[in-house]
């Protein structure tokens, strides 16, 4: 989540503390107009202002941030394998120093299209 965007639906509980103090100022403000009224209108620099910017996606950070959380989901049962080896099969191949390699064989590919 540190290289995304995704880190911002860790601010959802401050949006929701958030639309909790204007229902208490406002009882009839729904969600959808507090969503619009905070995200519709682009920033605009009320009372609450410093609030509102620590909601989720109203500031973008570089993707790279300091504060980092992990989150290691194991949906995967745990299934052990038995592993054969048999040593006996194991053959190491040493190639000898007279080994060389002709260029001869290289300059095969590089020939010019052939008609048939």
């Amino acid at each position: 989540m540190a290289t995304t965007e995704l880190y911002q639906l860790l601010k959802l509980p401050v949006l929701i503390e958030h639309f909790m103090e204007h229902k208490a100022q406002n009882k009839n403000i729904t969600l959808f107009e507090f969503l619009c009224l905070h995200y519709a209108h682009g920033d605009v620099r009320d009372a609450d202002y410093e609030k509102d910017m620590k909601l989720p996606f109203k500031t973008h950070s570089n993707c790279f941030g300091t504060n980092i959380i992990a989150v290691v989901v194991n949906l995967t049962p745990k299934i052990t394998l038995p592993i054969k080896s048999n040593f006996a099969e194991l053959k190491i191949i040493i190639p000898s120093e007279e080994v060389t390699f002709s260029s001869l064989y290289h300059s095969n590919i590089w020939q010019p299209p052939k008609f048939c």
